[in-house]
């Protein structure tokens, strides 16, 4: 499938993305960015967008880094589970 371009909106700046996806999944993304962008600048009140982007990332990548480790935790139990069945049940 072919890249298409997306035109999104965030912390009031407007950008073209290409996509390969849903638009729609683009447009609940850049969505979810700018309810964070925003949020974070009324709690930090400062108007530099610079600043209240990497405080975004900030905040993604501490998501990002605890759903990893609840992932790690569940394949690790997947794992057990696993080697329990392989134990228990016939070849």
């Amino acid at each position: 499938m072919a890249k298409q371009p997306v035109r999104v909106h965030i912390f009031n700046q407007g950008y073209t993305l290409l996509s390969d996806g849903d638009a729609a999944e683009v447009h609940r993304a850049a969505e979810e960015i700018d309810q964070l962008m925003t949020s974070i600048a009324t709690l930090v009140n400062s108007p530099d967008a610079t600043r209240i982007a990497v405080l975004a990332c900030l905040h993604l990548a501490d998501k990002l880094h605890a759903a990893e480790r609840k992932l790690e935790g569940f394949e690790a139990r997947s794992e057990r589970l696993a080697s329990m069945l392989r134990k228990t049940l016939p070849d």
